[in-house]
């Protein structure tokens, strides 16, 4: 059976959802978070040690200036409601991304909510915001002195952490998105159709139990 150490999730779907729903996009992106929770609380329990979530990527930029300010409050407000919550559940909060180019408020709830947390040891939940991996690639590579494999993984965002054994992508769509390229190198792809809001807990309980009963090979046969 495989050892379960990493998911990462691309959440597609929530803007569609909440235009599906005949209300904003905006009002999918708030029923997403309420799915983040559940998803995390779910990864407990199936004792996933680390969950990736792609949050927003370097390329969001491009959306309309309200659902930007939208999805950063959202972000701000989740941090500063719920960090007693997070703290008490045993989660260690880690920011993959590029954090200069985000406001300072938010900036500094991020940093504020990675440092309350960096002593929890129960799950390491990723958020990657401002993440795009092309960049995270080249900045690595701009960081690391004598390359090699080894040098050059303790440059990228996920240093000293497994890669994802299992990508799940919902929302219909079959691409990787500019998402952990190099990390996801040999982890099992699940695309689904749902949209992100409407994704729970016996959906990631199947696609985990179809993963440790998979056969990895690795290159060997």
């Amino acid at each position: 059976m495989n050892k379960l150490n990493h998911v990462a999730f691309i959440m597609d779907g929530n803007g569609r959802w909440g235009k599906k729903k005949n209300k904003s996009r905006n009002y999918g992106h708030l029923k997403g978070v309420e799915t983040v929770k559940k998803i995390v609380k779910s990864s407990i329990k199936l004792k996933i040690p680390i969950v990736s979530f792609y949050v927003f990527s370097s390329e969001n930029w491009k959306r309309p200036q309200k659902e930007i300010s939208f999805l950063f409050r959202l972000i701000d407000n989740y941090f500063s409601k719920e960090i007693k919550s997070v703290i008490q559940q045993g989660i260690k909060v880690n920011i993959l991304g590029d954090l200069s180019k985000l406001g300072k408020k938010i900036n500094s709830s991020l940093k504020n909510s990675m440092k309350l947390t960096k002593n929890n040891k129960k799950i390491i939940v990723n958020l990657a915001i401002n993440y795009g991996s092309k960049n995270e690639i080249l900045r690595a590579f701009k960081k690391t002195k004598n390359l090699n494999l080894k040098n050059f993984e303790k440059n990228l965002y996920t240093q000293n952490m497994a890669n994802p054994d299992i990508l799940i992508r919902t929302g219909g769509h079959q691409r990787l998105s500019n998402f952990m390229l190099w990390q996801l190198a040999y982890a099992e792809l699940f695309f689904l159709k749902k949209l992100w809001p409407d994704f729970n807990s016996n959906d990631l309980k199947k696609i985990t139990k179809k993963y440790k009963s998979s056969k990895r090979n690795f290159g060997a046969v």
